[in-house]
């Protein structure tokens, strides 16, 4: 939440993966969120694996939203993300995860992705790294 409140954010989109663990942090965000005044645009969510997550892609994007929030495993948002890399609106620059996405298998589709770790570090990818501060 202090990553978005330096972005300013106030209208979030949430996506998360249909694991219970992914809902049911996505859940607990929403709550956070809107309880310190927040506005949720949407919520999204995707299966690990799928023909194509087009429809999802075009849901997490259509509201423009100042940031996007996810909770997922990597494998289930890299598959997202490679489709959202061809959606006009999408900035990996303000798209923030939990710490399961700080994962070596974003690296080439998840670009400027950041987030906070477990333990309240925070992550970025950046240049074909993880940088975690």
């Amino acid at each position: 939440m202090r990553l978005l409140a330096a972005q300013r954010a106030r209208l979030v989109t949430v996506g998360h993966g249909r694991d219970e663990r992914s809902t049911a942090t996505a859940e607990a965000f929403v709550a956070a969120w809107t309880d310190a005044g927040g506005t949720i645009a949407a919520v999204v969510d995707w299966p690990e694996t799928a023909a194509s997550w087009l429809r999802q892609a075009r849901r997490f994007v259509r509201d423009a939203p100042d940031a996007w929030v996810v909770a997922s495993g990597p494998t289930g948002f890299g598959q997202l993300a490679r489709r959202l890399r061809a959606e006009p609106g999408w900035d990996p620059d303000r798209t923030y995860g939990f710490a399961a996405l700080a994962s070596h298998q974003l690296l080439d589709v998840a670009e400027g992705v950041r987030g906070a770790t477990a333990t309240g570090e925070t992550w970025r990818i950046h240049r074909g790294w993880i940088s975690i501060r």
